[in-house]
């Protein structure tokens, strides 16, 4: 939706795409199904696509905490990248971020950030060419 120069050749668009559904796990599926059609939509390939699948998963895995609220998810996707700012409201509590969520989400995408104290979590996967 945004792009850094209207109309500038050189600039590449940037598309902003949010997402906000129910804090239940029974919407965890619909997140990885809208991520990981947007990378399909711009090119990643299927072993990308399945580290977005596992990302959100984890993202999903830590946020969400039964006690309800919405989880919004803000996708910028552009031709080579994609990040994801993962977010829950109301923010509430997070349990503690495991070394083995750490490492999944460090194997499967290029750079992640982990705000716990705003319930937020960051990722960045590059496409490969």
């Amino acid at each position: 939706m945004t792009d850094a120069v209207r109309g500038d050749p050189e600039v590449e668009q940037v598309e902003e795409i949010k997402l906000s559904l129910p804090a239940m796990v029974a919407y965890s599926r619909v997140a990885r199904l809208a991520v990981t059609g947007l990378a399909s939509r711009v090119g990643f390939s299927y072993d990308e696509i399945e580290d977005l699948r596992i990302a959100i998963g984890e993202v999903c895995g830590v946020l969400l905490d039964g006690q309800g609220g919405r989880l919004t998810f803000t996708c910028h996707v552009d031709a080579d990248k994609l990040m994801v700012d993962t977010n829950r409201e109301p923010v509430g509590e997070v349990p503690p971020i495991t070394d083995l969520t750490r490492h999944i989400l460090g194997a499967v995408v290029d750079e992640t950030e982990i705000l716990p104290e705003q319930a937020r979590i960051r990722f960045l996967k590059r496409r490969r060419d």
